[in-house]
């Protein structure tokens, strides 16, 4: 008898080309789709066209432009240029700029259950709201996989979430993610995908289930997956593709590595505080506090029974005056269905401003709030600074929520804002935009590839040497996230192909004189607390310290994706063996790093000025060592 496997199990059995089903050992997996967005796909194909091969070896390789359609210069739009040719050269369906958020398309037009997805943006596990293996990676990652080659990772735990009752009230799903965060923390789900299960899961629609995935991101899991069932079928249906459907599930006595529940019938609103996701409060002790400003969008709820469910909160009502409300539909296909529904005129009524079909205020990109401004957000994170007011209070809300505060102008008790309103459904016949994709030709071998001056060719790194000298350029604590490493904002964020330039702008908000440091010392280390590296998959806030002259990091725990993209571009990810270390080594602290003595999962000496000695270890496998050893992925790819 074959032995019962879970979900997560199955796909990865179906999929696996290298290693062993055991938790925490490296596999290799087969990839069937691909994703990048504008931000982090330039880089991506700019590594790809190095890799050297004629055509894309995915089932389906997709190219979106949702960040940086800002184009207050030649910059981005030359970005949007140079993809739209890459993508037609080697067999990739490109999205043009104002189509949609990659997340929100690719659920609808692309994603398949059963299917191994990755993409260069960490919130690719939305996907696994139709029960694929959805996961967020390196652009590198990414672009290897666009040559046929297998994604490397750790084998995960799988942890079962599992859902009991139904939503009631003003509870939403946006809570049930908002609970787990508060249950587990934004480290909780390290080397660990949810997957969700239980009788609860039926209540649930795949858009609701989308949000759970996306935001599940911020646990730090690898991903998040619901099974295929009757959900998906009617989902798939709807957005005319019946034929991807593929009813998946669990064995009836398949077991687990850890298990969670949760009643979802005793769920209400909840908020992610300032400034992290997991910092979880109830809407009712926030009762009276001012808003200044509301924004419903983003990948995780923008979606047509989200924005459905907004304007039903405020047909025939007007915001506050002294609120401001930003919507953003997840893609042109929501905006058509609202349109045709007579929704939008409701929304504009209300006073809503409404924004393109793009990631915007999520990333900074306009729709920033006021000086000190109090925010309810239905984004995944509210890291200091992110929504482009370094000094803004950012909640992290439903868009029930956030309709409600933006009509009074403040937060209060979900027991003063009446009888909820009924659960949007799709309707059965939704407006298709298949036809805005560009699809590649058969035969891309004449397309020229259109370059502006802001893309600039991919430095190679040398191989590290046999001891590393330098000192710890910046001491930083714990939860650094990408954005604290390499910030988002129009203006940074356009100079994503350009290694350079975007470097200037390393840690700047942590410490303004970190560049002009680390260049003086010509190069060194940084040193961090817990869970350094969270949050976005952006591969430049490895890039460019890489380019500083970053050579290694040394921490109390990393975060995965961060830590992937560590690796590719050759810095040593050192972890302390006694964390109490860290408060004995100083920003300035002369160390050497005997690299050539550092053997996969072994702990090593670090010497300290003055004679101390520090003990770090790594996770590292062989191959991974070689990798760093070699001055990153990109060289051994070269050189094989």
């Amino acid at each position: 008898m074959a032995k019962a496997r879970n979900l997560v199990q199955k796909i990865i059995a179906q999929h696996l080309v290298s290693g062993k089903m055991t938790p925490g050992a490296e596999i290799g997996l087969r990839i069937d789709q691909t994703l990048t967005q504008d931000a982090t796909g330039t880089m991506a194909y700019l590594q790809f066209e190095a890799i050297g091969i004629p055509r894309v070896r995915t089932e389906l390789s997709v190219s979106y432009v949702d960040h940086n359609t800002l184009q207050t210069g030649f910059r981005n739009p030359d970005d949007h240029r140079y993809l739209r040719t890459i993508a037609a050269k080697y067999g990739i369906v490109f999205s043009p700029p104002g189509t949609g958020i990659c997340h929100q398309l690719h659920l609808e037009n692309f994603a398949k259950p059963g299917k191994t997805l990755i993409g260069s943006d960490s919130h690719t596990p939305t996907a696994g709201g139709v029960g694929s293996l959805a996961m967020g990676a390196g652009g590198l990652s990414v672009a290897l996989a666009m040559a046929g080659e297998p994604y490397m990772l750790p084998m995960p735990k799988v942890v079962r979430v599992r859902l009991v009752g139904q939503l009631v009230g003003w509870a939403s799903a946006k809570d049930v993610i908002l609970h787990l965060l508060g249950l587990l923390s934004v480290k909780g789900g390290v080397g660990k995908v949810m997957e969700f299960s239980g009788p609860g899961v039926a209540t649930l629609t795949v858009p609701e289930r989308a949000t759970i995935t996306n935001m599940g991101a911020e646990l730090g899991a690898t991903t998040s997956i619901f099974p295929s069932d009757a959900q998906t079928k009617k989902f798939l249906a709807r957005m005319g593709r019946p034929e991807d459907f593929v009813a998946l599930c669990a064995d009836p006595r398949a077991t687990y590595d850890e298990e969670v529940e949760i009643d979802l019938s005793a769920l209400a609103p909840l908020a992610a505080a300032p400034h992290m996701p997991d910092r979880m409060v109830r809407i009712k002790d926030l009762d009276g506090m001012r808003v200044d400003q509301a924004a419903i969008g983003s990948c995780t709820n923008s979606s047509y029974t989200d924005l459905k469910a907004t304007a039903e909160i405020l047909r025939g009502k007007r915001i506050d005056p002294a609120c401001d409300l930003l919507i953003a539909p997840g893609s042109k296909q929501v905006l058509k269905l609202l349109t045709a529904e007579g929704l939008l005129d409701v929304l504009l009524d209300a006073g809503a401003r409404i924004l393109e079909c793009a990631c915007g205020p999520c990333i900074g990109i306009g729709g920033s709030p006021v000086s000190k401004g109090v925010c309810a957000r239905t984004f995944n994170r509210n890291f200091e600074g992110r929504s482009g007011t370094q000094d803004a209070q950012v909640y992290l809300v439903s868009p029930q929520t956030a309709a409600n505060a933006a009509l009074a102008g403040k937060f209060t008790d979900p027991a003063t804002w009446g009888s909820a309103p009924v659960k949007a459904e799709l309707p059965r016949r939704v407006p298709g935009i298949r036809q805005l994709f560009v699809f590649p030709p058969e035969e891309g071998r004449d397309v020229e590839i259109l370059r502006g001056p802001n893309i600039v060719a991919l430095e190679r790194f040398s191989a590290l040497p046999a001891s590393l000298e330098g000192k710890i350029a910046l001491k930083v604590g714990d939860n650094i996230t990408t954005d604290h490493i390499m910030p988002a904002g129009a203006a940074i964020m356009a100079l994503r192909s350009n290694i350079p330039a975007i470097s200037r702008h390393v840690f700047e908000k942590v410490d303004p004189d970190f560049v002009s440091r680390i260049e003086a010392l010509g190069g060194g280390f940084i040193l961090g607390g817990e869970n350094y590296g969270q949050g976005s998959s952006r591969e430049h806030a490895a890039l460019a310290p890489r380019h500083l002259g970053v050579k290694a990091v040394i921490v109390k725990s990393l975060a995965r994706i961060h830590r992937a993209n560590l690796v590719n571009f050759g810095i040593l990810p050192l972890l302390l063996v006694n964390k109490d270390d860290y408060d004995t080594l100083a920003q300035g602290a002369s160390l050497t790093i005997p690299v050539a003595d550092i053997r996969p999962g072994k702990a090593v000496d670090i010497a300290v000025e003055g004679g101390a000695k520090v003990a770090v270890t790594n996770d590292l496998t062989t191959k991974e060592l070689e990798i760093i050893q070699s001055g990153g992925l990109l060289n051994t790819v070269r050189l094989s």
